[in-house]
């Protein structure tokens, strides 16, 4: 109840539980036979539900547990939100995959509609979604996501990157600001046609306020959206609860910030666009505009928010989940020196000083298999983001009604007993076959699957194995001074994104092996 009185520390607490209560007492009164089709779950309590049941700083971990109780397809009610999870590789396949139609509709929350407003790419449904999704993964293919092109920004960026590990001459420091800077560069080369200095104050000021608010919204996440409101209807009939949490006042002050530092930047390029120079993803969105406007088409998807939004949806989505892999993946290297060890030793014989290239990957099937590993250990983001059925779903035996917020549980497909030898420790071998060549696996789902999936896929794992091959290539990983492999801390701190705990690695050059031939 401690979570209770928090929540709803306000001056109207009294009447707020008594509308809720009465809600709750309509529910009830008025359940209809097709309730007892629905999937089995525990029983939920007024108002907190299943709450005192769950674990929500390990939420990904308790669900998974308790699929093991209730099934592959089951609900928990987090607040008075009722969530149909589905657990397994074969069960999230189906649905994601199989029947992509019925479970590909984008579960909004309202924090997510509070920062989106209904643009962009992430949380849009429909023709919105459909529009914008088409128009980036176009815009991506032209400027050679996964391509040739790309991958010359990112071996460019590599350099970048080395040089600033090099500055630590090989004492401790934290990995995170620098990999994410990598990372957010490669975004804007892309979106804004050309990457900024580290210590560029709009860049960093960007990427500061974009991680701030995404550990921001993960920590409402729960609070705002499943137990708060059980849905629009009762988010409408209480708006005051909004500017009376703190937190929520203070994610906004990020999101207008990082929403400020952008429009600045989308102004400069608006004011020396050039039909003719088109420089990154915003001249192409410029591009589209005006050839709907030169043809008479009033397409008000193309409009300035919606430019905005896609933008911030595509830092978001490119920047913290690269960045954070490439974090976990140095981490688990300095865990495992082993694993580091045969990284270096085919790295040195296949390139033999030379930069590593994409065409690399297939003669480098350890080091490849090490980063599936990382990708599928670390689980970046082991909840999924909620999916919504856009109709009336009967699956596996249980009727699903229309709308029903759904979580296709990526926790369960990459840890999933039936699928990998052992779902719990590091190791590589799970993606090689006995002549050590890499295997496909069915269960790797870092990126999701079905009509949801990362459209920036491609271009996540060029990014993924150039910056670890060649970061592997120049330096040796090791904890700090004074701290073995033993006590290095694989405990994820828990968000949207499964980031590491906070921690200090050494570099350490190897520069005896890397005289790079460029």
């Amino acid at each position: 109840m401690a979570l209770v009185e928090t929540l709803l520390n306000v001056s109207s607490t009294g009447a707020l539980l008594a509308a809720l209560l009465l809600l709750l007492v309509i529910y009830f009164c008025f359940r209809s036979p097709e309730d007892d089709q629905e999937p089995p779950g525990p029983k939920p309590l007024p108002l907190v539900g299943n709450l005192h049941l769950l674990d929500l700083k390990q939420l990904h971990v308790c669900l998974w547990n308790l699929s093991k109780k209730y099934g592959s397809v089951f609900k928990v009610h987090l607040g008075p939100k009722k969530i149909v999870v589905l657990a397994g590789y074969k069960t999230v396949k189906q649905a994601l995959v199989n029947q992509a139609d019925e479970f590909g509709e984008r579960e909004i929350t309202p924090i997510f509609q509070d920062i989106n407003e209904g643009h962009g790419i992430i949380f849009t449904n429909g023709d919105m979604w459909k529009t914008m999704r088409r128009f980036a993964l176009s815009t991506l293919r032209d400027f050679g996501m996964g391509k040739k092109l790309s991958e010359e920004k990112i071996i460019q960026e590599t350099r970048y990157l080395r040089e600033v590990f090099e500055t630590f001459k090989g004492n401790p420091f934290d990995t995170t600001q620098p990999v994410n800077y990598a990372a957010s560069n490669l975004i804007s080369a892309i979106v804004y046609g050309n990457r900024f200095e580290y210590d560029e104050p709009t860049f960093k000021e960007i990427a500061v306020v974009s991680n701030h608010t995404i550990l921001m919204v993960a920590g409402l996440m729960f609070m705002l959206y499943f137990f708060v409101w059980h849905d629009l209807q009762i988010y409408n009939m209480f708006p005051v609860l909004r500017p009376l949490l703190k937190t929520w006042r203070l994610l906004m002050k990020h999101v207008e910030s990082n929403h400020a530092d952008i429009q600045v930047l989308v102004d400069h390029l608006r004011e020396t666009f050039n039909p003719l120079d088109c420089r990154g993803l915003v001249d192409a969105f410029f591009i589209q505009k005006q050839s709907l406007e030169e043809s008479g088409e009033n397409d008000s998807q193309f409009n300035d928010l919606n430019l905005l939004m896609t933008v911030v949806n595509l830092f978001a989505a490119g920047t913290d989940t690269t960045g954070t892999t490439l974090r976990w993946g140095l981490l688990f290297m300095a865990k495992y020196p082993h694993i580091q060890d045969r990284v270096h030793e085919e790295i040195d014989r296949v390139l033999d000083g030379r930069e590593p290239v994409t065409e690399d990957r297939k003669n480098l099937p350890y080091t490849d298999a090490v980063i599936h590993e990382i990708q599928r250990l670390a689980n970046l983001v082991p909840l999924n983001l909620p999916h919504k059925t856009s109709c009336d779903v009967n699956f596996n035996g249980y009727l699903i009604k229309k709308g029903t917020c759904v979580l296709p549980l990526l926790y369960s497909v990459l840890r999933d007993e039936s699928e990998w030898e052992m779902p719990n420790t590091f190791n590589p071998e799970h993606f090689l076959n006995e002549n050590g060549q890499l295997i496909k696996r069915d269960a790797f789902m870092p990126f999701s699957a079905g009509r949801r999936i990362c459209l920036g896929e491609g271009l996540a794992r060029m990014e993924l194995f150039l910056f670890f091959t060649s970061l592997l290539q120049c330096f040796h990983f090791t904890p700090p001074p004074g701290v073995s492999e033993d006590e290095l801390d694989l405990t994820p701190v828990v968000g949207l994104v499964l980031n590491p705990s906070p921690h200090k690695l050494c570099a350490v050059s190897r520069a005896e092996k890397h005289n790079l031939k460029s």
